[in-house]
This record gives C-alpha cells, structure tokens and sequence, in this order.
C-alpha cells in the first residue's frame, strides 16, 4: 500500500509504503505528526470516504424476486477508481481530521495506491441487518466464492427503509469483503497521551456531550462529523485518545487475542512499566508497582506509567491480529533502557501479526532494532550471543519487513550540484541485513563525539 502526500503541513511532496513495523525519523517541524494523522485518519473512517454503489435495477430485482447474486470482480476491477473518488473525498475532510481551517488544506492531497496483489477477498462473509424485531435480509459470502448472495427475508411491503439505505447496506458489506484485508484496524498513541491519562476523570464532561450529541442525533450520521462537532477544538487522534481512556473499565471486561495467545508480550510490556494496571471490582483504576503492597492513581504514578497507559489497555483488552498500533513519540519520558525494551516489544508486535508505525528522535529504539535485525541470522555464535543477552526469538526482527523514510528537506539540483530546499519531503533510508541508517541521527552523534575528542585530546596535541 503506497501512501502520497501533497501539501500537507510542511510537507510539499511525498510517498511511502507501509511495512509491517514503519518508521518515521527526522527533526522537529518536518511533518512527522502530519503524516500520521492524515493516515490515521484514513485508516479509521475509510469506510464513510468509499464509495459503492449497488445498481439500481439490482435492488429493484431483490425486491421483486427476493435474491440477487453480485460478481465481486465487477467491483474488485473499479479499485482504483473507488480509492480515487474516496482518497479525493477524505481529503476535502482533512481540516476536520486537524481541527484547524480549511484554509490550510485548499491544496492538500492524499491518495492510496494498492496493487491487485493486495486485495484478498474475505474468506467467507455474512451480514444480517434486522430491525428491533425482524430481519430483513442476509448478505452472505460462502468460502471460494467470488459472488455476494443478498436474499430478502421479510415481505417488500414490510421492509420500512428507503432503497438508499439498503444500497448503503449491501455497498459497505462489499467493502469489507475486498478492503477488510487492505486497511489495517488503527489504534492511536499521540504524544498527548501523558495528558489524557492524568486527566481522564475530568474529561467526563466532553464524554456526557457526545452521548447527548449521539441521542440527539439521527443514526446514520458520519461518525467523523459527530466526533468533529463535540470534540472541535482537538485533532481526530487526540480525540480518539481521549475515548479510549474514558472507557478503560469497561474494556477491562475483554481479552485482546494477545491475552489469550502470547502472554509473555504482556509479561514483557509489565515489565517495561515495572508493574501492572489494574481495575477493581467496583471499577476503580490503580497502578500497582511490581513486589509493593501499594496502589497508585494515574496522578500519583511516573509520567512513564502514564504515557504507556492507553497502549497496555490496548495490548491486553482491545488488540486484535492484523491490526496497526502507531505511536507517536514511543520514548516519550522513557528511560534509554526502557526505550529499549519498547523497540524489542514491538518487534515482538510484529511477528505476531500487528502492524506497528511509530515516529521517534530516538536514537535507542533504532539501534535496538538494528540489534534485533543482526541478531536475526542462523548463526550459532550469534544465537549463543542472543541468548546471553536475553534476546528472545519472538524479538528478532526479518529486515524486509521494516520500512524506514527521515523526514527532511527534498533534495534539487543547483548550479550542477544537489542542495537541500526548503520543501519537506520524506526519504527513505537504507535497510539491510546490517541494520537501518538514520543518519539524521548519526550526524548529531558524530558530530557530538567529535567535539568531545577535541575537547579531551586537542589540548595534548597544542601542548606538543
């Protein structure tokens, strides 16, 4: 899947792919935060932005004759034609995704481009829409079957909504079918989230308006507007943050199929936090630091525990497989062992099957993952080396699953020579066996060890 950007922030032009662990590097103020967001919220409301339309004469034929039968493949040759329409669509609603003046996305523009081979039809599909008291039809995809079967279940003249509505219905069943397994399930750290979770309780009064929004409200309204018109003054992934953490008792009663499958990931996120959270019988919420008798709230605990809280709820309540986790800043407040730690546990992310994105200045998450990387070779030494250092095989990482770009200033030709312009842009970097280059990283570094020899060994050599 190869995402393009126009005008967007500070970014003028640019492209990337997605892997199963993405990162983005780069100084501040280079659009990393933008890029994010955009995806994100692509990935959230790609459904509400595509569009299928079912023909006319077939709605009329099921409610005629009861049944229709739709070839898939008519739909599966329009992709790009339904991304296009869509991608141009979710653009024109970028200012909602922002929270900021449409002013500043008049020129902005974002596509997706997905090549056949990313397109896996779902293995078999069933909907059944029903009123409160009856259902009306069923849409089902049997397994190695190419068609969509809607059969009527009620009476034409019971059915009480309009054409349009079942058009709406059968469409977005369809996308889930061919899309479902393109467009990864997002869920979303912003670097906001240490605030989010101190101020989780206070936050009730903006949950409270979008109940009464949502009771107000008719129920097939764009969720996107919805969440836009009471959470205004917020970008779409702060926003989301700020449901997630309002709801983190109720998504305690859940198992993620990483709770149920792969505790030692739990296991290794516990003791990244140096504890636990936990939810008591009356639904009250505490972090209890590992081997102390004692329970803390999220304003008596580390701005550590608090910047991790919405992704531990994710990883044990909510994470799905096949979904992306993107984090935005993952070192935030993290000591450089623990950053560490973060690198190794989303490795161990992706090889269970999460899709990981971050955007990080941190210089210890990249060489841990070139450690990962290295340590990933059928090499007895190696093995032996992994396994002193505790190094798990669930943690090593396959190279060509990661994709790398330094958000920076594009590259123009001038006077014969390549110069740096003032138009952002996102590079990738250089992947191989031997680790990720960064070197927006390895020239501060450099330059800094560089300083320091001459500091420490300049004055001998004057002396001399």
């Amino acid at each position: 899947m190869k995402i393009s950007i126009k005008n967007l922030g500070v970014i003028r032009q640019a492209e990337l792919t997605l892997g199963d662990l993405t990162i983005i590097c780069g100084k501040n103020n280079t659009g990393k935060t933008y890029v994010t967001y955009a995806l994100y919220g692509f990935l959230a409301f790609w459904k509400n932005f595509l569009q299928i339309e079912i023909p006319k004469d077939k709605i009329d034929h099921l409610l005629t004759d009861g049944s229709i039968t739709l070839d898939l493949n008519n739909y599966v040759k329009k992709v790009s034609n339904i991304l296009q329409n869509g991608c141009q669509e979710f653009t024109s609603q970028l200012s909602k995704v922002f929270a900021s003046s449409p002013k500043r996305f008049i020129e902005s523009s974002f596509a997706i481009e997905i090549d056949a081979a990313d397109i896996s039809l779902k293995n078999s599909f069933r909907r059944a829409p029903s009123t409160a008291t009856t259902g009306l039809f069923t849409i089902e995809k049997k397994s190695n079957s190419s068609s969509v079967v809607v059969t009527l279940l009620i009476e034409k003249d019971n059915i009480k909504i309009s054409q349009e509505v079942v058009n709406r219905i059968i469409g977005d069943s369809i996308k889930d079918i061919i899309f479902g397994g393109v467009f990864p399930k997002p869920f979303i750290a912003s670097a906001e989230r240490t605030g989010a979770a101190i101020f989780r309780k206070e936050l009730d009064f903006a949950r409270n308006r979008l109940l009464e929004a949502m009771n107000l409200t008719e129920k097939n309204i764009d969720p996107l507007t919805l969440f836009s018109n009471v959470y205004s003054d917020y970008a779409l992934p702060v926003k989301s943050e700020v449901g997630f953490i309002r709801q983190l008792e109720d998504l305690a009663k859940k198992d993620s199929f990483i709770s149920e499958q792969h505790e030692s990931v739990l296991k290794d996120f516990a003791d990244i936090i140096g504890g636990d959270y936990t939810v008591t019988k009356d639904n009250e919420f505490f972090y209890e630091p590992k081997d102390q008798r004692v329970k803390l709230t999220m304003d008596e605990s580390s701005s550590s525990v608090r910047s991790l809280l919405d992704i531990g709820f994710y990883l044990r309540y909510v994470a799905e497989e096949g979904d992306i986790l993107m984090v935005d800043e993952p070192e935030l407040n993290l000591h450089p062992e623990n950053q560490r730690r973060v690198a190794r546990l989303f490795a161990s992310l992706v090889n269970i099957g999460i899709k990981v994105f971050i955007t990080t200045h941190s210089d210890y998450i990249i060489k841990e993952l070139n450690t990962l990387i290295l340590l990933n070779k059928n090499d007895k030494r190696l093995k032996e080396l992994a396994k002193r250092a505790n190094y798990k095989e669930t943690e090593l990482l396959d190279y060509k699953k990661v994709k790398v770009y330094i958000a920076e200033a594009a590259l123009q030709a001038v006077g014969g020579k390549q110069k740096r312009s003032k138009c952002q842009t996102l590079i990738p970097a250089d992947i191989d066996a031997t680790g990720i280059e960064v070197r927006c990283f390895d020239t501060t570094i450099e330059n800094m060890n560089q300083i320091q020899e001459e500091i420490i060994w300049g004055g001998d050599d004057s002396a001399n």
